[in-house]
């Protein structure tokens, strides 16, 4: 850790520096606020302890300048007794902490202590947010259609707005991984990004929820509750199933969207709120709005951008993709090693209608993944609705492909249930053992246990 010491007393700087330097730490000094901004712009300073009252350039103004150079850098500012109100005002404008003069030599090491465990933790959360940001950015959004990409455009387009969003598609599409998109792709990913269902929200709670309640407005509050329109200040709330949200509720909620306040249940003072609303419905609006079932005004102030996600059968040239990501993501969970599908497993999985969407495709190929015994996903390992719906769609058309299909897996099951004998398997058919050997060429059945396909 590097610390930068600021002082126009040569006597304080070289005192403060061998006390720092005999504890292991890096140090360099400064006698003035001018030299100090120009060495925070060159180097990575990472601590600077600097005095408030300095000629050219005094603490507080090196505090203020250098946040905007070096907003990482941590402040501590050493005063006198009498300028003490100064020192606390720098605290509220980003200074770390401060030292009272003459400086205890074994206090700031506490404090140098103290800032470097702190300082510490604050990296840890910055790259975690940063972790967190690109987790949920556009790679989370697998895909390469045409379809696919319009909605990454969209999505880049929007991010850098604070406009409300409103998300439309069938249930499974990715609709909220659309809203973490954008929010982490914003100006607001630092702050919170708040998903609420507002179709699980019970129409009694959910004003309480999104605007909180006062103490004692109803039966069972018993303290002050903030609620989520609070919570989420300065982020985005993601409104799920904003179809299903209450009409009583539809005013209040366009009221809070236009005035950017509140007033919570059971107070009397509007409550200040910046957030972005993102919405998502697998609803038509529109057609609610016609009906009288959703306000026509909410709508439209929710719908200032509306992205439309594809369903999975509109971009079926992405579930390969899909399917190795899952396939990936679930053998990394259970320690499993999968390396592919086989062909007749994809097809089934690229002929199914996937009403459920991309949510339906993932528990598939988790399902595969857990019945899987060896290195390939074969067909038997998908759920059976999905067998059924592909051998459905390859029945063979003409009356005599049908029989020899039958006829084929019948044979090839006797033999197996006999271990492969065929005289046994000949007489349980009640044939010749000539005439089994002249169906097994003829039908081209493998009748070898090690390449046995049933």
């Amino acid at each position: 850790m590097k610390i930068l010491i600021v002082d126009d007393e040569k006597t304080i700087r070289d005192s403060l520096q061998l006390i720092l330097n005999e504890e292991g730490y890096e140090t360099e000094t400064s006698s003035d606020g001018k030299d100090a901004l120009e060495k925070i712009k060159n180097e990575m300073i990472d601590v600077v302890i600097t005095d408030i009252k300095m000629p050219n350039l005094d603490g507080m103004e090196l505090l203020n300048r250098a946040g905007k150079i070096s907003p990482d850098t941590f402040f501590i500012l050493m005063t006198a007794y009498a300028s003490v109100k100064t020192a606390i005002e720098a605290l509220r404008e980003g200074a770390y902490d401060y030292l009272i003069k003459p400086v205890e030599f074994d206090d700031l090491l506490a404090r140098i202590k103290r800032l470097a465990n702190y300082r510490k933790l604050s990296l840890e959360n910055k790259l975690l947010r940063q972790h967190i940001s690109s987790s949920a950015g556009y790679q989370n959004i697998i895909g390469e259609s045409p379809a696919i990409k319009k909605v990454f455009n969209l999505i880049n387009q929007v991010a850098a707005t604070s406009s409300n969003v409103l998300v439309t598609g069938k249930s499974g599409t990715g609709k909220e991984l659309v809203a973490k998109a954008i929010h982490f792709n914003s100006n607001r990913k630092d702050n919170i990004f708040l998903p609420v269902n507002c179709g699980a929200i019970s129409e009694n709670l959910i004003e309480s929820e999104l605007f909180g309640h006062k103490r004692g407005a109803f039966t069972g509050a018993v303290e002050d509750k903030s609620g989520l329109f609070k919570v989420a200040d300065g982020g985005t709330l993601f409104l799920d199933e904003i179809g299903d949200l209450p009409l009583n509720m539809q005013v209040k909620l366009l009221r809070a969207i236009e005035d950017k306040n509140f007033i919570p249940v059971g107070g009397t003072k509007p409550i200040s709120s910046d957030v972005r609303i993102i919405a998502a419905t697998n609803q038509n609006l529109y057609e609610k709005t016609l009906s009288g079932e959703f306000r026509e005004d909410l709508f439209y102030r929710l719908n200032v951008i509306e992205i439309q996600l594809p369903s999975l059968k509109e971009r079926k040239e992405d579930i390969p993709l899909l399917v190795n990501h899952f396939l990936s993501k679930y053998c990394n969970e259970m320690a499993k090693k999968i390396l592919r599908v086989d062909s007749e497993a994809m097809k089934a999985l690229m002929n199914y209608e996937w009403r459920g969407g991309v949510r339906e495709l993932e528990n598939v190929i988790e399902r595969a993944v857990i019945f899987a015994t060896d290195d390939t996903i074969n067909i038997s390992n998908l759920a059976d609705y999905v067998r059924s719906d592909y051998s459905a769609q390859t029945l063979p058309e003409s009356l005599k492909d049908a029989t020899r299909n039958f006829e084929r897996e019948h044979i090839a099951s006797v033999i197996k249930n006999h271990n492969y004998n065929k005289d046994e398997a000949a007489k349980a058919l009640s044939i010749g053992l000539s005439s089994l050997y002249r169906k097994i060429e003829e039908l081209e059945i493998t009748t070898k246990p090690n390449d046995d396909q049933y």
